[in-house]
């Protein structure tokens, strides 16, 4: 009896899918990452703006010749939504990025000792400085960027954390493409590193979020009125994520 469902599934597995296509459109070729979903319930395709990838989902009973045809379709619509994607901007010489809101110039310092630091240059301009060969700028202001989130994040959570009387287990912090903090069961809040990208009162407000489902785990009205009295400010923070959120994926990636 498994010899002969064995015999079956292997008549009727389905062909390995590749994990990608190609979409041409006005002389140019577009790779789309391929994806099948249980869940899916017709093809869709999506820009993913931290990667610059774009995804095509395709439902269980759906077919690849299928999919190809759906991505070729919008081959148009693929092409103006990754030309409306602000432009990959590295960690690099000259380039100004955002800390903690306000703008700041990579500069490097090749004769300096340590890695990466904030200063002020001047006139009062704000520098990230950065030491070492070019080669290495754009990893070494990365991570800088991830020690002082983590660090900011930390305070954050804790100091909501203690309003509550609730205890964290643990803060990670990661290039979340999908959302800019989350909270599990276990008591482990997650955040993105580029909040520290925002204006300070964007941080807090994630920090409060993540840190009040640790009292709802949901998005019920009892977790927005514990959220809004821990966080007044947070109908603001929200605001400013929609606005400009988007835009700080593209911070030190490749062009």
């Amino acid at each position: 009896m498994s010899s002969a469902m064995s015999l079956r599934a292997l008549l009727y597995r389905r062909p390995a899918e590749p994990q990608s296509i190609e979409v041409a459109f006005d002389q140019a070729v577009y790779p789309v990452r391929v994806r099948r979903h249980r869940q899916a319930r017709r093809y869709t395709l999506r820009i993913d703006s931290a990667s610059r990838e774009v995804v095509l989902t395709i439902p269980p009973r759906g077919s690849l010749r299928e999919a190809r045809a759906f991505a070729q379709k919008h081959g148009a619509w693929i092409a103006a939504r990754l030309t409306r994607l602000p432009q990959a901007t590295p960690f690099a010489h000259g380039v100004v990025v955002p800390f903690r809101g306000e703008p700041h110039r990579v500069e490097h310092r090749p004769g300096a000792r340590g890695t990466v630091w904030a200063a002020q240059g001047e006139g009062g301009e704000r520098l990230i400085c950065v030491a070492g060969e070019a080669p290495h700028h754009n990893r070494r202001v990365g991570d800088f960027l991830k020690r002082e989130a983590r660090r900011d994040l930390d305070a954050a959570s804790r100091r909501y954390a203690s309003e509550l009387g609730v205890a964290i287990k643990r803060i990670a912090v990661r290039d979340q493409s999908s959302r800019w903090g989350s909270c599990s069961n276990t008591g482990v809040l997650s955040f993105s590193w580029r909040l520290i990208l925002a204006p300070p009162y964007v941080l807090d407000y994630l920090a409060a979020h993540e840190v009040a489902h640790l009292v709802e785990l949901n998005h019920s009205p009892k977790f927005w009125r514990l959220l809004m009295r821990i966080n007044p400010d947070c109908a603001r923070a929200k605001a400013w994520l929609d606005a400009h959120g988007g835009d700080l994926h593209r911070y030190g990636a490749a062009g």
